[in-house]
């Protein structure tokens, strides 16, 4: 058999990749809830397969689509959502494009191009999907949890100095704060206008700061010094900084470094400002536990 040139292994490149995302955005539209969802997945499945058999004209055969991204996206949907799941899928397409434009000389492909660029970009904003509504809710409740609750145990570590009574005390504080947490957001969700059901965006709300809580206290049920406690805790709201600045930054194409040094540098402010407080009221009040 005949080894194929690096022009043609470049075709058949593109090739896979456009029946290989036709296979995920027509599992995407089997599983999305609503018609309208599921209507316009479909279409983007359907043009992906025009385009394989646009560049099988120029290659001749067919090719098999990549299997193991077909699973990685799916379970990325299944975890994250489809729109942030086709959000990262667009941002491949954009160095694709790229390769696109070098193939303009020699072959007609700029159709597949614009369908690319524009067509595609003006379905997936028609996309609706309820977690995406609800985004400003789990930012309040991720953004309340770091900034308090890093806060607080990074205080109360230098003042109790015992790592189960600051897990105890943590706990308390921070589901006490979650559910103040939800409750206010249902009041303001209520009294605004803005479409949004108040029971849900309570429940988002609060729901988030709990799981920040139970992510943060973690060490200090684990470790028994309290200084790893706190280092560790610190380094996984970091990890939880970093992790929901890249969502939010691929759902709503905003930039993840300034998000991400805008909620750590909040954290790690706080976080720094109470330790010292706890050192202060411990060495002047004379506390001892």
């Amino acid at each position: 058999m005949t080894e194929p040139s690096p022009h043609q292994k470049k075709l058949l490149t593109f090739q896979r990749n456009e029946i290989t995302e036709h296979h995920i955005y027509a599992r995407l539209a089997r599983v999305a809830k609503g018609a309208e969802n599921r209507q316009v997945l479909q279409k983007i499945a359907d043009d992906e397969l025009r385009h394989y058999h646009e560049w099988k004209k120029h290659t001749g055969c067919d090719v098999a689509p990549s299997r193991w991204a077909i699973l990685k996206y799916g379970i990325a949907s299944h975890l994250l959502g489809f729109t942030f799941s086709i959000k990262l899928m667009e941002q491949a397409e954009e160095a694709a494009q790229i390769q696109y434009r070098s193939m303009l000389e020699e072959l007609n492909v700029a159709h597949i191009i614009d369908d690319e660029k524009n067509h595609e970009q003006e379905l997936i904003g028609m996309l609706n999907e309820e977690r995406l509504q609800y985004t400003g809710s789990i930012v309040l409740g991720l953004n309340d949890a770091l900034v308090e609750l890093t806060g607080a145990l990074a205080g109360l570590t230098f003042a109790l100095q015992d790592t189960k009574l600051i897990a105890l005390t943590g706990t308390i504080t921070g589901f006490a704060a979650a559910l103040s947490m939800g409750v206010s957001e249902y009041l303001s969700t209520q009294s605004e206008d803005n479409g949004q059901n108040p029971v849900k965006a309570s429940i988002y709300t609060g729901c988030a700061y709990a799981l920040t809580v139970i992510f943060l206290i973690a060490p200090y049920l684990v470790f028994d010094s309290f200084y790893t406690c706190l280092l560790f805790t610190l380094t996984i709201a970091l990890l939880i900084v970093a992790a929901f600045s890249y969502y939010i930054s691929v759902v709503r194409e905003v930039s993840f470094k300034k998000r991400f040094l805008e909620m750590a540098g909040l954290s790690l402010s706080v976080a720094g400002i109470s330790f010292l407080i706890g050192m202060a009221l411990r060495k002047f009040m004379g506390i001892e536990v």
